[in-house]
């Protein structure tokens, strides 16, 4: 039916006919079918296509009745006219807004303009912008600053990596801590610029039945960094540790043999020269809870959610007690536990991405636009007698 109502006979009708926008294609000619549009196409072809169908309208009114050309009769002229007015209704069906769609208000408008950030004359006057749309300036002002120092820490870590992959060296981080203590989001920012052939990050799964009857170590020695690479350890070996004796994953004897072979295990690894850097992520109890409370509010994040999430609460002070004991028994001068306190995931990134690059020297540390060097208030090493909040 297109074929008849958007090419007209030679010499009908006088004046230019209108055009499809050339992003868009129809490919059908039954009335309401979109296929092959995407809803950006038909957004963006909207008022495009509503100008040329007004004045094809009023072209078209303006010449009924009346055929200029003698050799067209008059019945084909009010079939054309029909098939005309079938098209644009077709047209217009096709591109406007689906009648089962509900029309909503749209929401409090709370973004700044182009027009009005290029009146500003002021900081006061950008600070009472801000506060005219409902927007705090402090969590501006605080976001745009870790977002700043965020960048120039990231290329800090890409000097790094670079200096190790020339130097030949091993660089083994692990990141410990309680469930949504914010390990994951800290391991995203360290590697989100780093050569990926150069780096691996490791979140092993359950063992294997074939893995259960090997030296507990053994999968663990197989993704130690190689030479020249970095290798992020999203929990480790010391699950056997924390998570499995809370659970019932594994033995009495299995723990106790765990404990002792650990710190042997850790000194062979330092000996043979991998930089072994070992990250606790302490939370809160309370902000424990409304974090995985968030998890389960937010589809993006329902992934992380595991059953054993769902018993960290219960089992917090047992989590706790075996915590301290393996700090107690592995925390040793080669290979020692370092605290983040990390209610505050935003400054747990940070310190924890200074700890690493002031801990290793590498080209060009001198020139960094950031300070390399942690708040002791946010990172420390472990010692008895530290405060604690988990």
């Amino acid at each position: 039916m297109f074929s008849r109502v958007l090419a007209p006979r030679p010499g009908h009708l006088p004046g230019t006919w209108p055009q499809i926008p050339a992003k868009v294609h129809i490919r059908n000619s039954r009335p309401n079918d979109c296929a092959g549009l995407s809803r950006s196409a038909v957004r963006a072809a909207e008022p495009e296509v509503a100008r040329p169908i007004e004045e094809f309208s009023k072209m078209t009114a303006s010449t009924t009745g009346s055929c200029r050309n003698p050799r067209v009769p008059e019945s084909a002229a009010a079939e054309d006219e029909q098939l005309q007015q079938a098209g644009l209704e077709v047209i217009a069906a096709s591109f406007g807004p689906s009648a089962s769609t509900p029309i909503t208000s749209p929401a409090p408008d709370r973004c700044l303009s182009a027009d009005e950030i290029s009146d500003l004359h002021s900081c006061r006057e950008f600070i009472q912008l801000l506060r005219s749309k409902n927007i705090d300036p402090d969590k501006i002002k605080t976001a745009v600053r870790y977002e700043k120092e965020l960048e120039a820490l990231q290329i800090e870590l890409v000097k790094l990596q670079r200096c190790i992959q020339e130097q030949g060296k091993r660089l083994a981080i692990i990141f410990e801590g309680r469930d949504a203590a914010g390990k994951g989001g800290t391991i995203r920012r360290f590697i989100e610029h780093l050569n990926p052939r150069a780096m691996r990050v490791v979140a092993l799964p359950k063992p294997t039945q074939e893995e259960l009857g090997q030296w507990y170590f053994q999968r663990y020695m197989k993704q130690l960094p190689n030479k020249g690479e970095i290798v992020f350890f999203d929990r480790s070996w010391y699950n056997r540790g924390i998570v499995e004796p809370v659970n019932g994953f594994c033995t009495r004897d299995e723990y106790e043999r765990f404990l002792r072979q650990v710190p042997e295990f850790e000194h062979m690894i330092v000996e043979d020269g991998v930089i072994l850097i070992k990250f606790w992520f302490s939370i809160s109890r309370e902000v424990q809870l409304a974090r995985l409370a968030s998890r389960r509010d937010n589809p993006l994040k329902q992934w992380k959610l595991s059953p054993l999430d769902n018993k960290a609460q219960d089992m917090w002070d047992l989590y706790t007690r075996y915590k301290e004991t393996v700090f107690s028994r592995t925390h040793t001068s080669f290979s020692p536990w370092i605290i983040v306190k990390a209610n505050n995931k935003r400054r747990a990134r940070l310190d924890s991405i200074r700890y690493v690059l002031s801990l290793i020297d590498y080209d060009a540390k001198d020139t960094s636009r950031v300070s390399l060097y942690p708040d002791p208030n946010i990172v420390t090493r472990f010692h008895r007698g530290a405060i604690k909040i988990d």
